[in-house]
Order: C-alpha cells, then sequence, then structure tokens
C-alpha cells in the first residue's frame, strides 16, 4: 500500500513528518510512503540524507500556509505539496494521504483534485472526540461544510456507521443526530426532516441524543450539520482547557495544595491526554473518492505515525469501496 504524506504541512513541517513517517517505516514494512515536497528540506531530516527502503520522496515545489484562502491556493499552486499529494491518489499512484495543513485546502484538494465520491453531495470532516471511557465517538461534520440538508445528514450517517465498522471493528455502530432533546418531534427544520430518514436508513439509529450525554458515550457515530458540529468541537475545547486551568490555580494555592498536585499529576496527565481530542489520530475526510486524512496542525511524530496506521487499516479494509457500495445501495433502493 502506497500513502502520501503532505511532508511541509503543518506547524512543524517537514522535521515532524519526516520523524513520524520514519517510525511508521519501521513500523509497518508493507506500507511505502511518499513524502512530498521540497527535496532539499525534506532530506536534511532524513538520518545520513538517505531514506529507507519504503521511503521515497517525490518533489513538490511549493507549499500551501495557513493563511491561503483555500480554493485559490489549491487552483493556483498546482505544484503545492497538498496538491501533489491529491493527484497522486487520482493518478493511481498512492492509496491514501495525510495532511496536518490548511483544512480548507484539504477540503478543495479532496473536491477539486481527488474527487468525490459518486452520489455523495459534500464530503464531511470526521474526528474521532473523547469520551469518559476512552472508547471515543465519531462526528461528522465538524466543519467542512457549514450548511446541510437532511440528504447530506443520512449520507454522514451512512458513511460515518460504514467507517466505524471497518476500520474500528464495530459491528453495529450506533448512530444518533445532535438535537436539543431526544424526543423524535424536538429540533429545528433540518433535523426534523432527517430524522425519519436516518431512521429508515440501513443503519443503527438510535435517535436524537443531547450534547450534554456525549462525554458518557452514548453513540459511536454522531450527525450533525458543519456550523452545529463546529460550535461542538470548540465547546468542548474550550471547557477542557478552563477546568485544567482553574485546577491548575487551585493546585497552586498552597503549599498543602501543591503536595496534592505532585500525588495527583500523574493521573491527571492520563486524563488530560485521554480528553484530548487530537490525541485520536487523524480526521478521514469521508465521501472522497480516495482516502484522505487530516492531522492536527499542530501534532507531533507519533500522531503522523498513527495517522499512517489509520490509514493502513483503512486501506486493508477497502473503506472507499464500501462507502461507494453503501451510497450506491441507498440510491438504488
Amino acid at each position: 500500500m502506497r500513502i502520501a504524506i503532505d511532508a511541509m504541512g503543518g506547524d512543524f513541517g517537514p522535521e515532524t513528518t519526516v520523524a513520524g513517517a520514519l517510525l511508521a517505516a519501521k513500523e509497518w514494512s508493507d506500507a511505502h510512503l511518499v513524502l512530498v515536497g521540497d527535496e532539499s528540506k525534506i532530506a536534511a531530516h532524513l538520518p545520513a540524507g538517505t531514506a529507507p527502503a519504503n521511503v521515497t520522496v517525490h518533489h513538490a515545489a511549493d507549499v500551501i500556509s495557513g493563511d491561503d484562502e483555500p480554493v485559490r491556493a489549491v487552483r493556483r499552486k498546482k505544484e503545492a505539496s497538498m496538491v501533489v499529494a491529491g493527484r497522486l491518489i487520482r493518478e493511481g499512484a498512492a492509496d491514501a494521504m495525510i495532511s496536518a495543513g490548511n483544512t480548507g485546502a484539504l477540503m478543495a484538494t479532496g473536491l477539486l483534485v481527488v474527487g468525490r465520491i459518486d452520489g455523495i453531495e459534500r464530503p464531511a470532516l470526521a474526528p474521532m472526540l473523547p469520551t469518559m471511557d476512552g472508547g471515543g465517538f465519531l462526528a461528522l461534520d465538524l466543519g467542512a461544510n457549514m450548511d446541510a440538508s437532511a440528504e447530506n445528514l443520512l449520507q454522514y450517517a451512512i458513511m460515518g456507521s460504514v467507517y466505524r465498522s471497518k476500520v474500528h471493528g464495530l459491528p453495529k455502530p450506533r448512530v444518533g443526530l445532535l438535537n436539543v432533546g431526544t424526543e423524535e418531534a424536538k429540533g429545528n427544520e433540518l433535523t426534523k426532516a432527517a430524522y425519519p430518514l436516518l431512521a429508515q436508513a440501513p443503519i443503527h439509529f438510535i435517535g436524537n441524543v443531547e450534547a450534554r450525554d456525549l462525554l458518557h458515550g452514548n453513540c459511536d457515530v454522531l450527525v450533525c450539520d458543519g456550523f452545529a458540529g463546529n460550535i461542538l468541537l470548540k465547546a468542548m475545547e474550550g471547557t477542557a482547557g478552563a477546568v485544567f486551568s482553574a485546577l491548575k490555580t487551585e493546585f497552586t494555592r498552597t503549599f498543602v495544595t501543591k503536595l496534592a498536585a505532585a500525588i495527583l499529576k500523574p493521573g491527571l496527565a492520563a486524563f488530560k491526554k485521554k480528553m484530548d481530542y487530537t490525541e485520536h489520530g487523524a480526521a478521514p475526510l469521508l465521501g472522497i473518492d480516495g482516502l484522505v486524512l487530516k492531522c492536527h496542525g499542530s501534532s507531533d511524530a507519533n500522531a503522523f505515525k498513527n495517522a499512517v496506521r489509520q490509514a493502513r487499516i483503512a486501506i486493508s479494509s477497502g473503506l472507499v469501496g464500501a462507502i461507494s457500495s453503501e451510497t450506491s445501495r441507498k440510491r438504488d433502493g
């Protein structure tokens, strides 16, 4: 399997992207990793300037920055590392691509360069979010599209269910619809229109779910429009940050609390790591006719290694083909 990595993307590329690729190459000899980016800058981070047998470098002269306007950048910067990686998928030279670069540009690359799965109107960004039991839930869409129709939410539900089944091995993923109440009649026009579509879909739909229950693991797949989903994500990030900031203040208030903090520090650190959604790996861009994974911009080498692990599983399980088959079956049915 061939996995293209946008070596120049993210806050710390190419240093961390190359380091992560080297870790992955050592762990999985069946994965051929293609580092896409400035050849000279990539070589500076390779041991003795030489890549392992299962790592190659594909030169790309340009880079899309975080400040670039996504669609314009993808159309104008034909030789940007992200665009070239997407082109490798389209041309069959890669089975997947991984990038920590500009999210909007990656979405545009997926749509304009790789292309959509036939029948999918809008691809969705689908990260794993944490739960108290450590299992997590897949949420989509979390910002690829601000608006959505009921049909879009139905497609999100099918794609999310297939992903959790194929990649995470869940035989019957529980799919919930984000809403302001659990009753069927609750919600706005969008959720009211989506509810009956999801109820009739070939998924395990458990009905409406409320945001307050998500951390307790009440669903495996959460479906929502990108506007609500991005608000949910930012609210979870902000709450977690505020809680740990308050704990830090309290634990440093007196000598006694400092002693307590020293005792509790390992447990608190483990809990903080468990509740950090960036620890759950890369987020797939579902609905693209090729496997596209988005890493957090600040991802370290281990995060890129884990993204390669995700890509391997998704490729081996035939994820993209399974999503295409399910959406085709839904259309034909």
